[in-house]
């Protein structure tokens, strides 16, 4: 039977314990628990064995926040981003070794890079074709400088009938990573630095979800699969890379799902990690991990509407991603409490059905989690940081520092 790694133990969360805590608080409130944080940050360390971890921004999403993780944890080491402008702002912020990880031709964006490793800041940006390639050694030549590129290797696993992974990149195999990589080499205003592998299939869907019993072996035994065949890609793909007279400085790989199957590939140099951190309700029933919940939103209990049924204010934070109920907030405490279908979690206001005995008071805090880990802080301009029963400090979020990059 495989182990399942649990985060260290934390003394009760319950509702009584945030009532307190939020007490004066004006709400909607966002907030991250930061020793239920701790706590999730030395179980990655623990997963992630001798590999380091970049740290992923787009699930957290608040400059503070990302210093007080790479300050309590020195395996955590470089950023990976999600926006080349978003890169450029964080390095001109002090943040170094920085890996964008999604590609862009954006001229605007570009510029700002080049302003940065003019500083002498490290961003690597990220590319799977020749167009991309081509965009940024334009840029690159008219600034005078040499923009650093890692190639973006698909990880997805195509098995009879049945497209097993996401749709990123064009590159799947050998012949197209060399070919790409021999494109960045004839360009006089870039240079290759890295790879990148990240297997969404694995890293990103749960596999013990209560009451799936049959999905979960089915998804399980999919996983195996893809698993041997895609780590085999990525380490054929850096050996001949690198038979090739390639120089690559990290191979990226995994995410909070998938570290004990990415660190099987012996090429992988790091992994990567953000969601893990914060634990949103897409990330409960993992196989191999449990983790504890750290961040969350409260809305004010506005209306008592009918017996059983109480109506909050706000709340309705939906995550991207296929539409589908396990893309709504979920109410979490005080426990028995349920979004009702037709209404769900609404732009003003979120109606919930449950126990009349275990109704709170208007005015009262009703606690949620978001689906996903980064999307809640678009909608919070700051997160309390609550610490052993109280508010420690109000942190910006990107928002609260007026950025928006997508």
């Amino acid at each position: 039977m495989r182990r399942v790694e649990t985060a260290p133990l934390l003394p009760a969360r319950d509702y009584a314990y945030y009532h307190q805590v939020l007490d004066g608080v004006r709400l909607p409130a966002a907030f991250v628990d930061l020793d239920a944080l701790t706590a999730n940050l030395q179980q990655l360390g623990k997963r992630a064995g001798r590999l380091p971890v970049r740290l992923v921004t787009k699930s957290i999403r608040s400059v503070e926040m990302m210093r007080m993780i790479m300050s309590a944890a020195p395996f955590v080491q470089g950023l990976l981003c999600y926006s080349a402008a978003e890169a450029a702002w964080l390095a001109s912020l002090g943040f170094d070794d920085i890996v964008v990880a999604y590609p862009t031709v954006d001229a605007r964006s570009l510029v700002k890079v080049a302003c940065q490793l003019r500083r002498g800041r490290s961003i690597t940006l990220m590319v799977d074709n020749r167009a991309q390639v081509q965009a940024i050694n334009e840029v690159a030549v008219t600034q005078g400088v040499v923009m650093p590129l890692a190639i973006d290797l698909d990880m997805s696993s195509v098995f009879p009938g049945l497209y097993f992974g996401v749709h990123r990149s064009p590159t799947n195999d050998e012949a197209s990573a060399l070919a790409l990589a021999a494109a960045i080499a004839a360009s006089q205003g870039v240079e290759l630095q890295g790879l990148m592998g990240y297997e969404g299939q694995i890293a990103g869907l749960m596999d013990a979800v209560p009451g799936q019993a049959i999905k979960n072996v089915i998804i399980r035994f999919l996983k195996r699969r893809s698993i041997a065949q895609v780590n085999k890609r990525r380490e054929q793909v850096v050996h001949a890379l690198r038979r090739a007279g390639h120089t690559l400085r990290f191979v990226n790989g995994g995410g909070t799902g998938s570290f004990e199957s990415t660190r099987l590939d012996p090429s992988v140099t790091e992994l990567a990690a953000g969601s893990g951190l914060y634990a949103p309700t897409l990330f409960d029933h993992y196989q191999a991990f449990e983790l504890t919940p750290a961040a969350g939103f409260a809305l004010p209990v506005t209306r008592t509407q009918a017996p059983g049924v109480m109506v909050c204010s706000g709340g309705g934070y939906i995550a991207s991603g296929p539409a589908g109920k396990d893309r709504l907030p979920q109410p979490w405490l005080p426990g028995g409490w349920r979004l009702i279908d037709n209404e769900a979690a609404g732009e003003v206001q979120t109606p919930l059905r449950g126990n009349l005995d275990d109704a709170l008071n208007i005015g009262d805090p009703m606690l949620f989690r978001h689906a996903k880990a980064g999307e809640l802080c678009e909608r919070f301009d700051e997160l309390l940081v609550i610490s052993n029963g109280r508010v420690m400090e109000r942190v910006p979020t990107y928002r609260g520092e007026g950025k928006n990059f997508f």
